[in-house]
C-alpha cells in the first residue's frame, strides 16, 4: 500500500476540527475548477476564430503563389511539374485610384483571367449581385464590402467605377495633368466579403482591362495555382517542386506563408492568453497554501506520533503533498469536465451570441485535444509547485 498516498486521502476527505479548512479547501478546489475551465473555453473559441479567418483565406489567396523576385511584373512562365487537374491563373496587381458618384478613394485593383473566375471560391462569399467578370462583351469588377459601403457602390445602380493610374510611358504634363493619366469605366457586378483588410480595399476586374490601364500586354504580377483536393503535405511537396524547376530569383509560397505574419500574431495571441490565465490560476493556488498550512498546525500531533513511530520526513512532507496535490488535481478534473461540457454545449446549440453584426451569430468553438493536454499539464504543475512550499517546511 501507498502509505503517503492513503493517509492524504484520509485527510482530504476526513472532517476537519476547524471548519475553516474544509471551507478553505473547498474554495480552493473550486477557484482551480473554474480556472481550469476558463482556460479550456477562451483557447477554444481562440481555435473557432481562427478556423473562421484560416477557412476565409482560400477564397483570396491561392494554394500556392508564385513572384518574381527580380521584377514587379513578369511574363508568365509555364510549370512543367504541376499535377493534373491544377490551376493556374494569372493576376496582374497595383493600387489605383477610385471614384464613384463622387465618392472616393485608393484601392487596390486585382486583374484576373478567366482560369480564376471558373475555379475562385469568392463566388461563395458573395453578398450582393451576381459574380462574373463579363455581361456578353461588357467588363466588370467585384467589388469588397467595405470598399463598396464607403464608396456607397452598388451592382443595383448604373453609375460605373472609375479607375486612374498614371501613365507609364508618358512624362507629367504640368499644362494639363489630366493627359499623363490612364483610366477606365467598370460596372459593378457584385459585392463580397472575405475578411476586414480584402473587404476595405479590393476591386477584381479582368485582366485585360487591368494591363489596359497599367499599359501592359501580356505581364502579369503572380501566378496563382489551385491545386483541388490537396491537402496540406501534398501542397508542401508542390512548393519544393516548383522551386526546384523554376530555379533561383522567384519565390513559392503556401498559404501559410503567404499569411506568415497573420498565423504568428494567431499563435502569440493564444499563447499570451495561455499565459495570463495560468498565472491567474498561480493566484488562485494560494488557497491551496493557506488551506495546507493550516493543515499542517491541526495535524501537528499525528506529524509527531509519525516521527515516534520512526516516519522520515520526506514520507511525512509527501503526505501533505499529495494533500496539497489533490486538491487541486479535483479542481484540475472538475474544470477540465465542466470547460468540456460547455464547449460541446455551446457548439451545439450557441447560446452565447456575438454582439453586433457578423456573418456567424454565436461565438465559435473548437476543442483541440493540445489545449486540454496543455492546460492539464500547467494546472497540475502549479498545483504541484504550492503544495511544496508548506511541505517542505516540515521539520522532525
Amino acid at each position: 500500500m501507498n502509505l503517503p498516498f492513503y493517509i492524504a486521502r484520509r485527510y482530504l476527505f476526513a472532517k476537519k476540527s476547524h471548519n475553516v479548512i474544509n471551507i478553505i479547501s473547498a474554495i480552493s478546489a473550486v477557484s482551480m475548477a473554474v480556472g481550469t475551465a476558463a482556460l479550456i473555453i477562451i483557447l477554444s473559441i481562440y481555435n473557432g476564430f481562427d478556423k473562421i479567418v484560416a477557412d476565409s483565406l482560400p477564397a483570396i489567396d491561392p494554394d500556392i503563389l508564385v513572384r518574381c523576385d527580380t521584377a514587379k511584373v513578369f511574363e508568365p512562365v509555364e510549370i512543367h511539374s504541376l499535377p493534373e487537374g491544377a490551376v493556374v491563373s494569372h493576376i496582374l496587381q497595383e493600387n489605383v485610384f477610385a471614384s464613384y458618384g463622387g465618392a472616393q478613394s485608393v484601392a487596390r485593383l486585382r486583374g484576373v483571367d478567366s482560369a480564376y473566375f471558373q475555379d475562385s471560391p469568392l463566388k461563395d462569399k458573395v453578398i450582393d449581385g451576381e459574380f462574373m467578370l463579363y455581361r456578353g462583351d461588357v467588363p466588370l469588377a467585384a467589388v469588397g464590402a467595405g470598399l463598396a459601403s464607403k464608396m456607397n457602390i452598388s451592382p443595383r445602380f448604373v453609375d460605373k467605377i472609375e479607375l486612374y493610374f498614371p501613365d507609364r510611358t508618358s512624362n507629367i504634363s504640368i499644362s494639363n495633368p489630366l493627359s499623363s493619366i490612364e483610366f477606365i469605366k467598370l460596372r459593378p457586378s457584385c459585392i463580397f466579403s472575405v475578411n476586414a483588410e480584402a473587404d476595405a480595399q479590393m476591386i477584381i476586374a479582368p485582366i485585360d482591362e487591368v494591363r489596359y490601364l497599367l499599359d501592359y500586354e501580356t505581364a502579369v504580377s503572380a501566378l496563382e495555382i489551385r491545386l483541388p483536393g490537396a491537402d496540406d503535405r501534398q501542397i508542401k511537396s508542390m512548393v519544393k517542386a516548383i522551386s526546384g524547376e523554376l530555379g533561383p530569383g522567384w519565390t513559392v509560397l503556401d498559404r501559410y506563408h503567404q499569411n506568415e505574419v497573420l498565423f504568428k500574431m494567431m499563435s502569440y495571441e493564444k499563447g499570451a492568453i495561455y499565459l495570463i490565465l495560468l498565472f491567474i490560476i498561480i493566484i488562485i493556488g494560494f488557497n491551496i497554501f493557506g488551506s495546507l498550512s493550516m493543515l499542517m498546525i491541526e495535524k501537528k500531533g499525528d506529524i509527531q506520533t509519525l516521527f515516534s513511530m520512526g516516519a522520515s520526513e520526506r514520507l511525512v512532507r509527501r503526505i501533505f503533498l499529495l494533500e496539497g496535490w489533490m486538491i487541486s488535481l479535483l479542481g484540475l478534473f472538475a474544470g477540465l469536465a465542466a470547460g468540456i461540457a460547455f464547449a460541446l454545449a455551446q457548439q451545439k446549440f450557441g447560446f452565447i451570441k456575438m454582439p453586433g453584426s457578423f456573418q456567424i451569430s454565436a461565438y465559435p468553438i473548437i476543442i483541440q485535444l493540445s489545449d486540454i493536454i496543455l492546460t492539464a499539464c500547467g494546472v497540475a504543475a502549479i498545483g504541484y509547485f504550492i503544495a511544496l512550499l508548506p511541505a517542505s517546511s516540515i521539520r522532525r
